[in-house]
């Protein structure tokens, strides 16, 4: 009588995956959130170098900063929200208005370290109003920012009234798009907001609290601490790179416009999660943040190289996002066991479901008594 019993190769296989899994999972939280971020990137490295003959080129490194640059900037101010606990779907929209701020300010005229000022007060104005919704009104950080994601982006929209908003102003132009030394100024303004964002977190006090108010808010109030100021200041910063990041992107592409930013709310939530932060708060680290988002940024340009679509690219993004949040949490620890159930159906006590009794089933003294009657 034929059987579907797996062939022993097979049966190995299965029997091995758990396990592989498991000992890949304390692999990577041994390595630390940074050590995983770098052996990451660095296998990422590997592969591009493998598959294509043009991403080691220096102009195709420094065109993938460029381009990992802005996001970077985003998902420093996005982790700041994230390590409250909260979130920020507005950045996309901030960065939009803040483009189209400038981009009038200087076609009137204004110096542009003025019109950078203006666009820069408007985008911390939308975060302070942010926060003081969710501290003062009661209303959940996703569903604030959600509404002010149309509202912002509405605004750009109408300031912009269907014109192009060119911008030629050269100064600003050399600014945001020109060189500091060797290095790109995008590249460099994103380096200097990282390293001055990872000191903040690292060794002032806001920092710690930031910490503190992710980690246990209802703690931080019971111990004193401003948790009402530090929500609205952690909105206010994160709205703040926003207008900085629309800034940059008005530079490049020398005009602003109410489309720029489309989508970049979500890749700085992803640079975020891939570098190792619980949406839950109170973990994760503002380097961690933008390495994660260089590892996408590398991943994305392996794929064009290719001549990918951009329709499996989202694929692709997708599936790092899961894998990154999968071996940088606690979710992680359970997938071998939940697998090894799956493949096996083995109840927790190792008992194997065709080995257990059936429901309904007789129990073994009754059916010796029955047997006895008969």
């Amino acid at each position: 009588m034929a059987t579907n019993t797996p062939a022993p190769r097979t049966q190995r296989l299965f029997h091995s995956l758990p396990s592989a899994l498991s000992s890949l999972r304390t692999f990577t939280a041994s390595l630390g959130s940074k050590g995983y971020l770098l052996a990451v990137g660095a296998i990422v490295l590997l592969v591009g170098s493998a598959l294509s003959q043009h991403f080691m080129t220096s102009r195709n490194l420094i065109s993938v900063l460029i381009t990992a640059s802005v996001v970077s900037v985003l998902a420093v101010g996005q982790y700041l929200v994230i390590v409250t606990g909260g979130i920020d779907l507005s950045v996309g929209a901030v960065a939009a208005v803040s483009s189209v701020i400038a981009g009038l300010a200087l076609q009137q005229g204004t110096p542009w370290p003025v019109a950078l000022l203006l666009a820069l007060l408007t985008a911390g104005l939308i975060g302070i109003f942010n926060g003081l919704m969710i501290v003062y009104g009661g209303i959940t950080p996703f569903i604030v920012t959600l509404a002010m994601m149309s509202i912002a982006r509405g605004v750009a929209y109408m300031l912009q009234t269907g014109r192009q908003v060119a911008i030629e102003d050269q100064g600003f132009l050399a600014a945001f798009t020109g060189n500091v030394g060797p290095m790109p100024a995008p590249v460099m303004i994103a380096l200097l907001v990282t390293i001055v964002f990872a000191v903040v977190m690292a060794q002032t006090r806001f920092g710690r609290r930031l910490f503190a108010l992710g980690g246990n808010a209802e703690a931080a109030r019971l111990s004193g601490l401003p948790i009402k100021r530090d929500i609205i200041g952690a909105y206010c910063l994160s709205s703040l790179l926003a207008g900085l990041g629309g800034v940059m992107i008005a530079a490049q592409l020398t005009e602003g416009s109410a489309i720029i930013g489309e989508g970049y709310e979500l890749n700085a939530i992803a640079a975020v999660v891939v570098g190792g932060a619980s949406l839950f708060g109170g973990t994760g680290d503002p380097v961690s943040a933008v390495l994660g988002g260089l590892i996408i940024a590398v991943i994305l340009n392996i794929m064009d190289l290719l001549g990918i679509q951009a329709q499996p690219q989202l694929i692709v993004k997708g599936a790092v996002i899961l894998l990154a949040v999968l071996f940088t949490s606690g979710v992680g620890n359970k997938l071998p066991g939940a697998l090894r159930k799956l493949l096996f159906q083995q109840r927790y006590t190792g008992k194997p479901a065709a080995e257990a009794d059936p429901v309904g089933a007789v129990p073994a003294s009754d059916k010796e008594e029955a047997d006895a009657r008969h």
